[in-house]
């Protein structure tokens, strides 16, 4: 039966089986965990990478398919709106009306086409092939003749014919170009003031991948060990982060592995030292992480508090999360406790703590480089949403300081209605508390403008777009 030759189709040509390749459908799958299940890439990529390793070998599937599928994924979720306004014109309905994973596959295709170096011919043939595998041979014909519209220009002739002009509606020209919602980019312009240099830079900024940053947690591991690995460099800003090339695998350093070291952004660092630098007036015994999951900033606070032979408590309202927060403590130099509290609801007195940090619950948006489906997946409204809690937070947080000590409010957010409004708010609430300058607690760091409170910026700094304002209660 093997010997006889295969049934002629229709079209008078002989079946043949599409080809599999293991990177596109890895990233087709990154995609649709994205789009079905509301996940983030960066928690779906990992596993996926891992088992097409277990699965094909690591000579089938090496470091550079790994590369490949990292970048086919996190590259189309960065550029979706200016695709999706270039794929508009090349299919003949609406996009709402094309099937999710159909539309999932060409999009990948326009990156492909548009957004790296494969050259046009194989970055067609092989998004077809991927096509017929996980769809089938029908919509694989749609497909193709939508990527051969699409093969037609390059981006910037694309972007020529598909943005507004900037003097007729500049929001909207800077969300196809730069591919954020336009209500995002008014947020942002907003918080960020100045002219359309400052705005462009930043959303150039959002679409780059952002670099691996450590730290090297006080009392547990030093920058100089962190430095002694391959493709390793010093921070820009912190005194504890450590930067690794691209490629760099955090997972094979031993610190790493052992939670003496931890991944974690600059910003993320500066706001944890910012608030432990803080002058207090009176003793400096117990700190505050009202908000602690996942953990990165309780660890930091905890090796800094202990030095000072000050004692952490780590709070945080999921239990599952509270778990992570307490993995990232063990081993901790000094005294700490974990537990699972609502912060609006205090498990302790008012006024029990010398420093408190909340870093609250918010849109994110100034993480949009490392979670770039959150700017499609956030709404205006939930804006709304986040704003009593941001607020009730606040006001524990100010509740939980005793007179003389400090309490930070940051959020990974450059949102005016998630930072300056906030602490406005609750400051009028709370008339014996006084703004401190957070700017001589970030030596070195420019760019940081009016004060008293600090916004940091991707495009600036390099860092995520993480917010700080520092506050004393005074009486």
């Amino acid at each position: 039966m093997s010997d006889q030759p295969r049934r002629p189709r229709p079209s008078g040509k002989p079946y043949r089986r599409p080809k599999k390749d293991p990177v596109r459908i890895l990233a087709f799958e990154a995609l649709r965990a994205v789009d079905e299940r509301d996940a983030y890439a960066n928690l779906v990529l990992p596993p996926l990478l891992r088992k097409a390793r277990e699965k094909e070998g690591p000579e089938a599937f090496d470091a550079r398919d790994a590369a490949l599928a990292t970048e086919l994924v996190y590259g189309t979720l960065r550029r979706q709106g200016t695709y999706d306004a270039v794929l508009a014109r090349c299919v003949d309905r609406p996009l709402g009306e094309v099937d999710p994973p159909v539309l999932d596959v060409l999009s990948l295709g326009a990156h492909q086409l548009l957004g790296t170096r494969i050259p046009t011919h194989a970055a067609v043939s092989a998004t077809v092939e991927l096509a017929r595998v996980v769809l089938g041979d029908g919509r694989a014909k749609f497909v193709n003749a939508v990527l051969r519209k699409v093969a037609q220009d390059d981006l910037d002739g694309w972007l020529e014919r598909v943005a507004p002009p900037y003097d007729e509606d500049p929001e909207d020209h800077l969300a196809v170009v730069h591919s954020h919602p336009r209500w995002v980019v008014s947020a942002l312009w907003d918080s960020l003031g100045g002219g359309r240099a400052g705005i462009e830079e930043l959303l150039r900024a959002d679409n780059e991948r952002p670099e691996v940053t450590l730290v090297a947690r006080p009392g547990r591991a030093s920058t100089e060990e962190l430095l002694g690995e391959d493709a390793a460099v010093a921070g820009h800003w912190s005194p504890y982060a450590v930067r690794l090339a691209e490629g760099g695998e955090p997972g094979a350093i031993e610190a790493v592995r052992d939670g003496r070291a931890g991944v974690q952004d600059e910003g993320s660092q500066l706001v944890a030292i910012a608030l432990a630098n803080a002058p207090l007036d009176g003793p400096d015994r117990r700190w505050l992480d009202g908000c602690a999951g996942p953990g990165g900033k309780a660890a930091l606070l905890g090796a800094l508090a202990a030095q000072r032979g000050a004692a952490l408590v780590a709070s945080e309202k999921q239990t599952h999360r509270a778990g992570l927060v307490a993995r990232a403590l063990e081993g901790n130099p000094g005294p700490y406790q974990v537990i699972a509290a609502d912060g609006t609801r205090p498990a302790w007195r008012p006024g029990s703590f010398d420093r408190v940090l909340v870093d609250v619950p918010c849109t994110g948006l100034g993480a949009l480089r490392r979670r770039p489906e959150a700017r499609w997946r956030r709404r205006p409204e939930d804006l709304e949403g986040f704003a009593p809690l941001q607020r009730g937070l606040l006001r524990t947080a100010l509740e939980s300081v005793r007179v003389g000590g400090v309490v930070g409010y940051a959020t990974c957010s450059p949102h005016l209605a998630e930072t300056r409004a906030v602490v406005a708010d609750v400051l009028k609430q709370y008339p014996d508390s006084d703004l401190l300058d957070a700017r001589p607690l970030l030596p070195g760091v420019p760019d940081l403008g009016d004060g008293p409170d600090v916004q940091l910026w991707p495009h600036l700094h390099g860092t995520d777009a993480m917010y700080l304002a520092l506050i004393r209660r005074t009486g």
